[in-house]
């Protein structure tokens, strides 16, 4: 049988289906091309915005005209369960506390279903009991050139605009020996990246030595061959001892930072712990470090109370620090959140007009990043073969076509960026 997996939402959540995926292909199912083609469909979804949920839904119920049954989890299955479950008749929810359940699910379903039961009556079988979040060893991938390690979850932030704080719980974290114990693993499997991923990642461990205590451990017991890359990094407990570790070549150049606002009124008023002085601090310190790192950012148009006075400085905020790319989201009110009951909402024609200056800002931004990167030389990871060649990202989170080198998937090369328009990274020169 097929099995397809449809992610909406964070890397975190990446990171989560891909172990889902490999559970599947090692109980014997087949990766299909879409879901269409899939007997069983997993939509691990998310519930940050609106339109997340919106496209969840609708992608639920496509899939469920098709496949056998649908399993839903993810955020928005946990704050929303009844609402998934009326979609159709053959959808399964999976709690965030279920969600790790669905690892053991494929060697269930592979013996209810060589045994001669329907789908259906395999899944009303299956006991998914609450499991510890960390159950997402990212050792277990087999088919991946990046490594992807889940070292925390849950967030005790509750900021105004968002829900997955309700969704996931408090912040919680792998030991910081488990962590290097599964970081060595992956060494030793071969792969030559690790992506650390979080809800919070720099909540990592606040009461004790942070993410930067972490880094730490994991810069002194990995080898010269490793790079590690980390998902994304709330600017509250990005502290010195973390900034440090950011001076090893060993960390790849990429940070993506979700500001949300450059308003500091704004950023008090959505429960923001941090100062736009302590952000420039960030990207100053770092910049000083490494030669024109990659810096991505969140910003949401039209939040409650943001005036043209508030979007102007976030606009010259972005203009002055030169984000390679920032991902805009129109603000959308929801239930269960601060500003859920704010009263001076931003027109809707407003904040969509601000929301698309700013993505036309991106996509200069971003070409005027690929442009200074041309001829500089950086590392790449092969990441796939395509009928046309090879594929794979640099450090500072450029996909390319890589040209005059046949290595395998997982590889680390070495080379520069050689042509703009296709983008193209030639090895070797």
């Amino acid at each position: 049988m097929k099995v397809y997996v449809y992610t909406l939402g964070c890397r975190l959540n990446q990171c989560e289906s891909e172990a889902i995926m490999d559970s599947f292909l090692r109980a014997g199912f087949q990766k299909a091309g879409s879901g269409h083609e899939a007997g069983l469909v997993i939509v691990n979804s998310c519930t940050v915005t609106t339109k997340a949920e919106q496209k969840a839904r609708r992608m639920i119920r496509m899939y469920s005209r098709t496949a056998q049954a649908v399993i839903v989890t993810g955020c928005y299955a946990q704050m929303d369960p009844e609402e998934v479950s009326s979609l159709a008749g053959n959808i399964h929810v999976f709690s965030l506390r279920q969600k790790g359940a669905i690892l053991d699910l494929a060697g269930h379903l592979r013996t209810c279903l060589f045994s001669g039961l329907s789908m259906e009556d395999a899944l009303s079988s299956f006991h998914a009991p609450d499991m510890d979040p960390f159950v997402f060893d990212a050792t277990s991938f087999s088919y991946h050139s990046r490594a992807y390690l889940k070292v925390q979850d849950g967030c005790d932030n509750h900021c105004g605009f968002c829900r997955t704080s309700i969704a996931r719980g408090p912040s919680v974290s792998l030991p910081e020996e488990i962590v290097v114990e599964r970081a060595l693993k992956l060494e030793r499997e071969g792969f030559h990246e690790i992506m650390l991923t979080g809800v919070n990642l720099t909540m990592y461990d606040h009461g004790g030595n942070g993410l930067g205590g972490l880094c730490e451990k994991l810069l002194s017991a990995l080898g010269d061959g490793m790079r590690i890359r980390f998902s994304s990094m709330e600017a509250d407990h990005i502290d010195d001892r973390l900034l440090d570790c950011i001076r090893d070549p060993r960390i790849q150049p990429h940070f993506h930072l979700p500001i949300q606002t450059a308003s500091d009124r704004l950023l008090k008023r959505i429960g923001r712990n941090y100062s736009m002085d302590h952000v420039r601090y960030v990207v100053d310190r770092i910049r000083q470090m490494r030669d024109d790192p990659f810096f991505a950012c969140d910003i949401i148009a039209g939040l409650p109370g943001e005036t043209d006075e508030d979007f102007g400085i976030t606009v010259d905020f972005l203009e002055k620090y030169d984000f390679a790319s920032f991902h805009v989201f129109p603000y959308s009110p929801r239930e269960g959140t601060a500003l859920f009951g704010a009263r001076d909402f931003v027109e809707e024609r407003v904040r969509d007009e601000r929301a698309a200056m700013l993505r036309g800002m991106a996509a200069v931004h971003q070409q005027r990043y690929l442009a200074r990167q041309m001829g500089k030389r950086a590392e790449i990871l092969v990441e796939e073969r395509l009928k046309d060649g090879l594929y794979g990202t640099t450090g500072n989170y450029i996909k390319a076509k890589i040209t005059g080198s046949d290595a395998p998937a997982g590889s680390l090369l070495d080379g520069c960026i050689s042509n703009l328009n296709p983008v193209e990274f030639s090895c070797g020169s």
